[in-house]
């Protein structure tokens, strides 16, 4: 008896026919060494390969408000106001739960302030327990769990195949370099298939040129999207066809195509970052190779071995890929070219189809030959730290062929991975190299494992101003000149008198935390730095109180923890209806921003404080586990919500649906979250979490370099925006950082600007405005017509350069206020400047004399 597929009738797929006459009376005709769309093709449109350009930003979740509004205190501050001394008494009194106390006790000074010097396992749980008590439950998320099979463990939101149950599920993800859509009936296939698109450099589309910028760079390059170069389908697949995902983990998931809801027939996609083929796993299906951009043609090749059958393809567009089918009885899938838009096979079919894109001809073909037949379905990470160094691993689990000459795993690497890669790994790699959409040129390794290091890791970095150029034991500043201290003790006696409860308890998560984490620096810095612990005492209690609002969940809009994605969010987004409400923290966007400002302000609290931490370090850990969970062994939160260890750094976007992907505005307050959890780490003494801080900002220094901060020279960005120097908005001038990220930079300012890369396209923009200031945090001229917060940022900036400057500027006479933002304070620009002068003198960058005046 005949199937409904083997009929002709039915097809979700359509036959093309000239004068009612099929292409083919033979439905399964015995393919030839090479084939050809039959002459009679009628192409109802050219071959579709120009694609989609976006070339605005999607703002869904994402307000248009500066991230550095202006506080409302006084506008005019006169330094000449003579140093507190401790003639008054607070006018708050502390709580029980927030007594000033500043009780450092010697152990815990030596413990906080040395480095780590023996091996340290990095991803050790930071705790399994549910969240505190104050924190309520709930499990009506706005977002529903589009399609997603249910399994053990918390789900990840910010990975990288989002958009397969999001939204339409229509837009598409990125492994890198390739990426894929289900494509829903569209463009000249009309498949309902998985589509693979691979974009090379010549494909790109440029925005205008930038003349405001020294050789006028242009302002964007974008990758098309919705090239349906090769698509994996069936013939089955059709209006009814479901996408479900399984298996969300942190590097990889499951997504099938099924032709209806409930069928035990499907095409399963093991997605894993720099996979090398994109596989396709069918079962009893009619295999249905499609392609929107039309096939040339299609040639059979010699079986790579083990029962792979192996095809050759070009497309009108004239790439090549590489297509290998391994059945799993043996059977020959028989494909045949039926029209230029369908390569169809034999039905009933259960194997695995591997595509991969070939841009390097005869040899490029035998490195993909020699790894056809296996596939990755997830990684194991692990990673540890010894004295200065850290090792961090990727080892897959690999499914596939099970006997013979079982080969090893084809991954391609960033470039990043390449300059860190150790052991046996560099040996590993190939000749092969293929483009990626917005990291480079990737490198394809033949590898089941790779091995990375990261020398120099600021283990030595504390609270205070430190510069990684200098040699261990001299990094930082906590020791200022009289002069300096003079004023800065004078800014931080009005500074430290502000309201804090009021500027603390925001509607906005993000805010309060910048705030608390200024006033937390400020105090910091009187303290250890300027000697007054009468008046750092002072500012302590209130900065308890203020914090208290929110340990004890009493804050414009509490805490939850959402029991159907597994996290803490604001409830803002619930009482207000606005996904949009605090930035969609409650969509799990931007919580590594959010809390790390917290985590910073809580590490200062207990490092004054010791008794403090014993009340408060639950809730300090569950902010912690949110945004950075170590371990698949907590039951409350997925493993690494933010930070993408693959990538070498974070994604922010959450749970929006997105045509360019996952974007990471804000490299700056990444690198200020890695930072809080080593702080927090040390002041607990929790040894994993404060190395795993540490490994973490040694990656990020490398990614930042590579990837967001452009050197004249870059090789992983397009020559013609390179002249950005940015790839979005920056906290420092890219000529100051001469293009070398160093953990320095992370502890210059609390109050960070960011920097912007989608994984589709790269942006020099900001999400409210394109002024220059915004987008380099830099202007021709910081004295220009640059007002507001933004002043203040420049000339911050400014001391990573010229420091003696900066300090001029922040220690003038008749100060403005307003050149402040709401997340920053003078006083810690003055100790950084000052810090800086002293760092950069004893790198040989500053004569004694001028140090002796100011620090």
């Amino acid at each position: 008896m005949l199937t409904l597929a083997q009929t002709g009738i039915g097809y979700a797929l359509p036959e093309r026919r000239v004068n009612g006459i099929s292409f083919t009376t033979d439905p399964f005709p015995k393919p030839s060494s090479t084939q050809y769309p039959l002459t009679t093709t009628v192409q109802s449109s050219v071959p579709a390969i120009s694609g989609l350009l976006i070339t605005v930003l999607e703002t869904d979740g994402r307000p248009s408000i500066q991230p550095f509004p202006t506080p409302s205190v006084s506008r005019r501050m006169n330094s000449t106001v003579s140093c507190y001394r401790n003639t008054s008494t607070a006018s708050v009194k502390p709580i029980a739960s927030a007594k000033a106390n500043i009780t450092i006790h010697s152990f815990q000074r030596r413990a906080a302030e040395q480095a780590m010097i023996d091996h340290t396992e990095v991803f050790q749980a930071v705790a399994t327990s549910p969240p505190p008590v104050q924190i309520p439950s709930r499990g009506d998320h706005p977002v529903r769990r589009l399609n997603i099979a249910q399994q053990n463990g918390p789900l990840s939101t910010t990975k990288f195949y989002a958009n397969f149950f999001l939204g339409s599920q229509g837009q598409g993800v990125w492994t890198h370099p390739y990426s894929l859509s289900w494509s829903k009936g569209t463009q000249n296939a009309q498949s309902w298939g998985m589509a693979i698109s691979h974009i090379d450099a010549d494909q790109r589309a440029f925005g205008p040129r930038n003349t405001a910028i020294p050789g006028s760079p242009v302002q964007y390059y974008i990758n098309p999207i919705a090239i349906q170069s090769v698509i994996l389908s069936a013939v089955e697949l059709g209006k009814s066809t479901v996408l479900t995902t399984d298996s969300l983990q942190a590097f990889s998931v499951n997504a099938n195509l099924l032709p209806q809801v409930g069928s035990s027939s499907k095409i399963t996609f093991p997605l894993v970052q720099g996979m090398g083929f994109v596989t396709g796993v069918y079962t009893d299906l009619q295999p249905a190779i499609q392609s929107s951009v039309f096939f040339r043609s299609v040639s059979t090749a010699a079986a790579s071995g083990n029962g792979i059958f192996k095809y050759q393809i070009t497309l009108e567009d004239g790439k090549s890929w590489l297509l290998f089918a391994t059945p799993s009885n043996g059977q020959d899938p028989q494909l045949s070219l039926i029209s230029n838009t369908l390569l169809r096979g034999v039905p009933n079919w259960s194997g695995f189809i591997q595509v991969a894109k070939n841009p390097a001809g005869f040899s490029g073909e035998s490195i993909y030959d020699n790894a056809a037949g296996v596939y990755p379905t997830g990684l194991a990470l692990t990673a540890s730290t010894f004295s200065q160094t850290g090792t961090y691993k990727f080892q897959w689990s690999k499914a596939g062929l099970a006997k013979g000459d079982v080969p090893q795993l084809l991954m391609f690497a960033l470039p990043h991975h390449v300059e860190s890669f150790s052991g046996p790994t560099p040996f590993a790699r190939t000749s092969l190299h293929i483009q990626t959409t917005t990291k480079g040129v990737a490198t394809a390794v033949i590898a089941d494992s790779w091995t990375l290091v990261e020398g120099n890791l600021p283990t030595d970095m504390g609270f205070a101003p430190w510069n990684g150029s200098l040699p261990q034991g001299s990094r930082s500043a906590r020791t200022l000149s009289p002069a300096a201290v003079s004023v800065i003790n004078t800014v931080a006696a009005s500074e430290i008198r502000q309201d804090m409860a009021n500027q603390t308890n925001l509607d906005s998560m993000y805010f309060s935390g910048k705030a608390l984490s200024k006033f937390a620096a400020l105090i910091y810095t009187v303290h250890e730095m300027c000697g007054e612990p009468d008046l750092a005492r002072l500012g302590l209690g209130q900065l308890k109180i203020a914090f208290a609002k929110f340990t004890t969940n009493q804050q414009k809009f509490p805490l939850v923890y959402d029991t159907a994605w597994k996290g803490i969010v604001s409830s803002g987004s619930y009482i207000t209806g606005n996904p949009g409400q605090d930035f969609g923290n409650a969509y799990y966007n931007d919580h590594h921003f959010h809390y790390g400002y917290f985590i910073h302000a809580a590490a200062i609290i207990a490092y004054l404080d010791p008794q403090w931490l014993q009340l408060n370090k639950a809730w300090v850990d569950i902010l912690v586990r949110d945004a950075a969970n170590p371990s698949t062994s907590d039951p409350y939160f997925p493993f690494s919500r933010a930070f993408d260890w693959y990538h070498g750094h974070s994604w922010a976007k959450g749970l929006f649906e997105s045509a360019d992907a996952k974007d990471e505005e804000s490299s700056s307050e990444d690198a200020f979250f890695a930072y809080a959890v080593k702080m927090w780490g040390r002041v607990t003494g929790d040894r994993s979490m404060e190395a795993r801080g540490n490994l973490m900002l040694a990656v990020l220094a490398r990614t930042l370099r590579n990837y967001f901060l452009l050197q004249d020279g870059n090789a992983n960005h397009p020559a013609e925006f390179v002249g950005n120097k940015v790839t979005g908005i920056v906290c420092f001038p890219p000529p100051f950082a001469d293009a070398v990220v160093r953990p320095s930079i992370i502890v210059a300012l609390l109050t960070l600007a960011p920097l912007q890369l989608f994984e589709n396209k790269v942006d020099a923009t900001t999400y409210f405005g394109n002024n220059l200031e915004y987008v380099h945090g830099s202007a021709p001229d910081p004295a220009s017509s640059v007002q507001g917060g933004w002043k203040g940022i420049l000339y911050a900036n400014l001391a990573l350069v010229d420091p003696r400057s900066s300090w001029d500027f922040f220690a003038q006479s008749d100060f403005d206020a307003g050149w402040i933002d709401s997340g920053a304070s003078r006083t810690w620009y003055l100790a950084w400047a000052a810090g800086k002068f002293l760092t950069c003198f004893l790198a040989g960058e500053k004569n004694r004399a001028v140090l002796d005046q100011v620090g």
